[in-house]
């Protein structure tokens, strides 16, 4: 049985910083596509991040680049993401997604799903 587990999530000031993480089980993902997207109550699951299976190709959405990091670790079937200068406006609930596939930004298009954590921001 294939698990995505969330974890780091919380409530920041803006201008903080949080660091997500997602421990997969059940198989390997080391040469899927992961990624992390994020949901506002009331809004669509949006597309935060991608990374390939090396780490080479990462990709962001242009709310969050030059703000957020997304790694992996593949020993550890693990992926990450680093958020700094948060703003209120990323309150989201933030999902862990594996096995994505063109187009990305398609969340109908993930193959497994982690079970989201809470991410609060306050002004």
């Amino acid at each position: 049985q294939v698990q995505l587990v969330e974890s780091g999530g919380g409530l920041v000031q803006a201008g903080g910083s949080l660091r997500l993480s997602c421990a997969a089980s059940g198989r390997t993902f080391g040469t899927s596509i992961m990624g992390w997207f994020r949901q506002a109550p009331g809004k669509e699951r949006d597309l935060v991040s991608t990374i390939n299976w090396s780490g080479s190709d990462t990709r962001y959405a242009d709310s969050v680049k030059g703000r957020f990091t997304i790694s992996r670790d593949n020993a550890k079937n693990t992926v990450y993401l680093q958020m700094n200068s948060l703003k209120p406006e990323d309150t989201a609930v933030y999902y862990c997604a594996a096995d994505l596939r063109v187009p990305y930004s398609d969340y109908r298009k993930v193959g497994y799903w982690g079970q989201g954590t809470q991410v609060t921001v306050s002004s």
